[in-house]
């Protein structure tokens, strides 16, 4: 049995378990060998080689601190990058085909961002090699990335082999977009303009910057502007670069449906026979349109991840829905995730929980309206539309943080509100941030978000997803009759998306409640919504909120509007974008169906 040991060194506290209750527990150290030692940081390292995997040490830990992971059967090979004694390690690379856009998906946590990086050489690979304390200079740390000559041997006889042999020979320049792209400000000095004039070796800065709509920010300095805009800037950046690499991670965040469309469209349109790509992405619907070939990629978070073998793009993401990989009898998750594949009917109105007036608000030179609206009970309501038109500001004027300026707004419910940004300031513990939901929601909220590795963790610790599943935790955990959600699903991978989706919809039934929510994932809004509102109008002029619409009107609209249709996928029942005059796309059209035809 082939196994590693995970020690969460942030979780390790000897002090408070009496020095070390792991090494006294483990039968390899009672028979007077060293399994579990003190490391140098003075947290436990366990020698993998003595281990026999017995987990007396995971379940006595009182800090849940270990994990000895026995790792699939299939697996023989070492790592190709592993973080230190005891820590995360990375099997194997996606490989880049050259006139393929290659995508890989997979969950949070398990090395997507790791393995792109290794591949576009922000990241020197160690080949499962731990560095160690030089003897003689006790300050310094021997180098033990690897050499290319090193990775050439380690993926001998695969076409990853041929790309490092490229690499290595100067052949293959590289063009990477970082995953968080909120931290380009700390590096990056200056007005957008100028940025991207640096940037531009291919001299293309007129046309992508027309495209993707960034003339009016082009005198802003990088640290004045928007999270979406931010993204369009890096992205613009990376395109403009001279490459025969580009590689994109996760290039849809922040975007709205129309930008993801250009971007999706643009970025698919980039491989030729002398180009490749590579892109993360948790949009399943963007993923599907923008790739020619898809990576799973399988593991435990924060323990191991192993990139499986390239499938066909619909056939890659059928099978990650599945959870088993049939070539290599893996099976990396106990349920099917399906979608029920059903003719969108007109939903009969069941009590009425509350309705909005007619309402006018103006923000500086932005105008909104929005006529009267209800909303019943047990219903779920998603809203789209474009950035800067007024989604965010509407759903404030509902949670009564901001006040219309020709009404009152008096819902005569009470209404819980998760708002768009995050404060992730605070030094409170997320256990008595989320006390209320610990008492009542453990297992319809806390549980199924995975929220109980957090508990010890302060709110300035976590991460963007974890911060993003405490605030969606309180929100649902409120006493309340109406929870408003904006973009619940930034952060969050397509597992934790569709697990949202199940969790609002059973709180929604067994509760009575009703639930707003704001997103441009359009997968995780057709898996969860019963009906639509679409706010039409020009981004930061004026802006129109049109609805709640059953969802096959609200659809139609939307997708009218941005010229595109859509069907079910026929194994899994997913919406996918039709190709544009295709067939299928022309017969929708001419129907006026571009909602699953």
């Amino acid at each position: 049995m082939v196994r590693i040991a995970i020690i969460k060194k942030d979780k390790c506290n000897s002090s408070e378990c009496g020095d070390f209750l792991c090494k006294r527990v483990c039968p390899v150290n009672r028979q007077d060998k060293e399994c579990i030692i003190t490391g140098s940081t003075g947290k436990a390292q366990i020698t993998e080689e003595l281990c026999i995997g017995c987990g007396i040490c995971t379940a006595k830990c009182p800090f849940d601190a270990i994990d000895i992971i026995n790792l699939p059967e299939s697996l023989k090979e070492l790592p190709i990058h592993r973080f230190g004694e005891n820590g995360f390690a990375l099997y194997s690379l996606p490989t880049p085909i050259m006139g393929k856009v290659v995508g890989i998906i997979g969950r949070n946590g398990i090395g997507k961002s790791t393995a792109i990086k290794i591949l576009a050489g922000v990241l020197k690979p160690n080949l499962g090699k731990i560095s160690e304390k030089d003897n003689n200079e006790s300050n310094k740390t021997k180098d033990k990335s690897a050499t290319y000559e090193e990775m050439i041997s380690f993926f001998k006889g695969t076409e990853t082999q041929s790309f490092f042999e490229k690499v290595k020979a100067g052949e293959i320049t590289i063009s990477y977009k970082p995953q968080n792209v909120d931290l380009i400000p700390k590096t990056a000095k200056g007005k957008v303009g100028e940025l991207l004039k640096k940037a531009d070796q291919l001299n293309k800065m007129d046309e992508i910057v027309e495209l993707f709509e960034l003339g009016k920010i082009l005198d802003s300095d990088i640290k004045d502007i928007s999270g979406g805009e931010l993204q369009r800037v890096a992205i613009a950046a990376t395109i403009i670069k001279k490459a025969n690499l580009y590689v994109f991670d996760e290039p849809t965040s922040y975007l709205d449906i129309k930008q993801r469309l250009k971007v999706s469209k643009y970025i698919r349109e980039m491989a030729d026979e002398n180009t490749a790509v590579l892109v993360i992405e948790h949009d399943l619907i963007a993923l599907d349109y923008m790739t020619d070939t898809i990576h799973i990629m399988y593991g435990k978070q924060g323990g191991f991840g192993v990139v499986a073998l390239p499938r066909a793009t619909k056939n890659g993401i059928n099978t990650y829905l599945e959870g088993y990989l049939r070539d290599e009898n893996v099976r990396f998750r106990d349920k099917k995730i399906e979608f029920e594949i059903k003719s969108p009917v007109e939903k009969k109105e069941g009590t009425k929980l509350t309705e909005w007036p007619k309402l006018s608000k103006k923000f500086g030179k932005f105008q909104l309206e929005s006529n009267g609206g209800i909303i019943y009970r047990k219903e779920i309501i998603g809203i789209v539309g474009e950035n800067g038109i007024g989604k965010t500001s509407f759903v404030k004027l509902l949670a009564g943080v901001k006040k219309p300026d020709n009404c009152r707004v008096d819902l005569n419910v009470k209404v819980s509100y998760k708002p768009q940004y995050l404060n992730s300031d605070s030094t409170e513990l997320v256990m008595v941030v989320l006390a209320n939901a610990l008492k009542k929601h453990k297992s319809d909220v806390i549980k199924p978000l995975e929220i109980e590795p957090l508990l010890e963790k302060q709110i300035n610790q976590l991460s963007g997803g974890e911060l993003q599943r405490v605030a969606i935790a309180e929100a649902l955990s409120k006493d309340c009759n109406l929870v408003l959600l904006d973009e619940p699903s930034a952060y969050l991978d397509v597992e934790q998306r569709l697990v949202l989706s199940k969790i609002v919809s059973n709180l929604a039934y067994l509760r009575g409640i009703s639930i707003l929510v704001v997103d441009h994932d359009l997968l995780f809004l057709d898996y969860l919504s019963e009906k639509l509102m679409v706010f039409e109008g020009e981004p930061a002029v004026k802006g129109l909120a049109t609805g709640p619409f059953i969802m096959e009107e609200g659809m139609n609209k939307l997708l009218k509007e941005v010229n595109i249709t859509m069907r079910r996928d026929e194994f899994s029942g997913r919406p996918r974008i039709n190709k544009e005059n295709s067939v299928k796309d022309r017969e929708q059209k001419n129907k006026g169906r571009y909602y699953y035809s």
